[in-house]
């Protein structure tokens, strides 16, 4: 019974951090500044709310799995902002979605997490989404937003991954780290003409609340779930990103991204709930 209610506390962490997630597209299209400079000022603001929220002094044990994951969430953090500025926000939340496919490849050898044979399906239908991104008319800047999402994909499976091999520890310190490792990488695009005051209001929220809290439940939650099961209950952000930024901003992703997205989506969640309604192998 215990282990059945911290499953469930978990999943309603997993959600509120994906609904929290789900709001930086629109926020990082509100503030008029270079996107290495976002990235870097929202890291920076998030150490110390994230070590607010944790209330206890970070230990770093410096084990490869800490270190692995704080490069991975720094690649995953920058890509990302990256992403959302060069191309839609749909397309950088929606490829950045693409994590799963990383995670099945890699999760056996490294976790141990073995990916049924069934799951290779849905694979196969999330890479055809997302090659359906680059068939839209873009800019060549809206291309390289692309790669970006892409490469946010990549780093945020291996940063689930990295989370999950240290469930028995604590991988708070690796976020930390990772928000550190980012804000000195961007340091050097954060000089020159700064940026509004609601710029910088909007840069605070990004910082202690949709990267800081939303981190710190979700590793609260990722605890008692797979690693690939995270990311399948967290899919709540890319459904609500893209409408955030519709009410916000006003901008729409093109036909054939809107396909490759729905896609994406539906692999994901349809192998969720495939293996939701399948009796659960012996631990």
């Amino acid at each position: 019974m215990g282990a059945m209610k911290a499953q469930v506390r978990a999943i309603w962490f997993l959600l509120a951090a994906a609904l929290l997630w789900s709001l930086g597209g629109v926020l990082i299209k509100l503030v008029d500044w270079h996107p290495m400079a976002i990235a870097g000022v929202r890291s920076a603001l998030a150490v110390p709310a994230f070590l607010l929220y944790l209330r206890r002094k970070p230990v770093f044990n410096w084990s490869r799995w800490q270190v692995a994951g704080a490069l991975a969430y720094a690649g995953a953090v920058i890509s990302l902002v990256l992403a959302t500025k060069l191309t839609t926000a749909a397309n950088a939340i929606l490829l950045q979605y693409t994590a799963p496919i990383y995670v099945a490849l890699l999760a056996p050898r490294l976790l141990g997490e073995a990916t049924p044979a069934r799951d290779w399906l849905f694979i196969a239908l999330a890479l055809g989404g997302m090659s359906l991104f680059f068939l839209d008319e873009v800019t060549a800047l809206g291309i390289w937003g692309n790669v970006c999402g892409l490469i946010s994909g990549i780093s945020f499976g291996l940063l689930v991954m990295s989370l999950r091999a240290q469930k028995d520890a604590s991988p708070f310190e690796t976020v930390i780290l990772g928000n550190l490792l980012a804000a000195v990488i961007c340091l050097p695009f954060m000089f020159g003409p700064m940026p509004s005051l609601r710029s910088w209001l909007i840069l605070a929220l990004l910082g202690a609340v949709q990267l800081a809290l939303a981190y710190y439940l979700y590793v609260l939650g990722i605890k008692n779930v797979s690693a690939l099961g995270a990311i399948i209950i967290t899919t709540i952000e890319p459904i609500m990103n893209p409408l955030w930024v519709l009410v916000g901003v006003g901008e729409t992703p093109g036909p054939w991204a809107i396909l490759g997205g729905l896609l994406v989506l539906a692999a994901v969640t349809g192998r969720g709930i495939y293996a939701a309604r399948r009796k659960p192998a012996p631990a």
